[in-house]
């Protein structure tokens, strides 16, 4: 099949860029949010889910760009959904695919920390921060950062007042970085209150676990602002490093579709943690929310027990066939959103890979990986004598087995020799330690540390 679609032009009349495949990106790359409205949504296979609508952002209280959240696409029933960007495989001059077919159902929701790029930043009044000139704000340009995020770098304005006449569209008309355009901040345009905007601004330079630990001192009325504010995988990261109390505690204040959302954003395990300290009718209510895809991996972990292997265990490690190639695998493990320990290890399996997958190979070390040409198959590195856990395995033989093959990560095998999972050093340690390792642990740390530089 073959789409048509005439050319398009840039804002000053010349010939657009063409847009950027993600999986395939170049150093620099730019997109303006005007190109993608109206283009065809396809799923892996080819088959159509919709039309895009408007690019969504997570905006901050200061003037530093925005991150790119994802796209409000329209299905065929008219209903408009949210489709994140890591679900994005590629942007085409024609076209927009997704990494899968499935898609959330729900009715998309603008929340107070998110804006409309074409809705509301489009057609908005600005000024230039250098010289106060007023200007209108007729698209914005995302472009991509080294850690895989998508922001709102450009802002394309015209003066106000300029007329379209001979000699005027180019000089009127400018492209500019955004924060040298004052007004576009999360209070301009989404009326957020400042607040905790400080606060934010300061969480942006921090690790999760230390943004938790500022969380649990504040009020109960500054942690809820805070959460509101913060877009979902930030939250979700800050979730896993907090007590169990204070996670119930900010789930039960976030909306039930949010707080579904923030489950999904989790890693599988943490999310299982935190699903078994809710009260059953909770617990389905927020299963119920997510896609079937998100939530059967979290009920099938929930049947464990939380002190076995499976329950210790997330059912997203690094899974590829025997027939992958060593430079598939390096890729794989370089993500930047997967943990270092989970990282350490790629598991091998016959097809399907998602857990639970078909018959289990064997692993392969991530230093092997760095032995081998990139052009050979990861078949012929596998470690086929590392024994495997069994889901039923007490936190007292994994963590022998830990000890005992000096691992980072290590596979869960059920009695069908399928992979189910994998348990990762840190969680080992989550279980080993006092139960109120999190409220103490830090400022312990913190106090060691504190005398050792005195």
């Amino acid at each position: 099949m073959t789409n048509r679609t005439p050319e398009k032009r840039s804002l000053d009349g010349e010939r657009a860029p063409t847009m950027p495949n993600l999986s395939r990106m170049a150093p620099v790359n730019r997109v303006f949010a005007a190109q993608l409205a109206g283009l065809p949504v396809f799923g892996p296979d080819g088959e159509s889910i919709g039309k895009v609508r408007d690019v969504v952002a997570g905006l901050r209280l200061d003037q530093q760009p925005p991150r790119v959240l994802g796209l409000v696409v329209e299905l065929s029933t008219r209903r408009r959904v949210f489709v994140p960007m890591l679900r994005i495989t590629s942007i085409e001059p024609n076209a927009v695919t997704l990494a899968t077919g499935s898609v959330n159902m729900r009715q998309f929701h603008r929340r107070p920390n998110e804006v409309l790029v074409l809705g509301q930043v489009t057609d908005a009044h600005a000024r230039l921060a250098a010289t106060g000139t007023r200007v209108t704000v007729l698209d914005a340009a995302m472009e991509p950062t080294r850690t895989r995020d998508w922001v709102l770098a450009k802002v394309a304005v015209r003066e106000r007042g300029a007329r379209l006449g001979i000699g005027k569209r180019r000089s009127s008309l400018r492209v500019l970085p955004w924060p040298d355009v004052s007004g576009l901040s999360l209070t301009d345009l989404s009326g957020q209150p400042q607040g905790a905007g400080q606060l934010l601004m300061l969480f942006d330079t921090m690790r999760a676990v230390d943004i938790a630990a500022t969380m649990r001192d504040l009020p109960a009325k500054r942690r809820y602002e805070i959460a509101d504010s913060m877009d979902d995988e930030r939250l979700a990261d800050v979730l896993e490093e907090l007590p169990y109390e204070d996670q119930k505690e900010l789930l039960a204040h976030l909306p039930e579709e949010r707080a579904a959302d923030i489950l999904e954003a989790m890693n599988p395990d943490d999310a299982t943690d935190l699903l078994a300290e809710l009260a059953p009718a909770e617990q389905s209510r927020l299963l119920d929310l997510m896609p079937p895809e998100e939530s059967e991996p979290l009920k099938r972990l929930l049947t464990y027990s939380s002190d076995t292997a499976g329950g210790l265990m997330t059912s997203d490690p690094v899974v590829l066939t025997p027939d992958a190639t060593i430079a598939e695998a390096l890729a794989r493990i370089r993500n930047a959103d997967l943990s270092a320990a989970l990282a350490t290890m790629i598991f091998v399996c016959r097809p399907p890979t998602e857990t639970p997958t078909g018959r289990y190979v064997g692993c392969v070390h991530f230093q092997r990986l760095l032995r081998e040409p990139p052009a050979e198959l990861v078949a012929g590195a596998v470690d086929t004598d590392l024994p495997a856990l069994d889901p039923t395995a007490p936190l007292a033989e994994v963590t022998r087995y830990f000890a005992a093959y000096n691992l980072a990560c290590g596979p869960v095998v059920d009695a069908e020799d399928h992979l189910v999972g994998a348990v990762t050093v840190d969680d080992v340690l989550d279980h080993l330690l006092p139960e109120d390792w999190r409220e103490t642990g830090l400022r312990d740390v913190t106090e060691t540390q504190e005398v050792k530089n005195a």
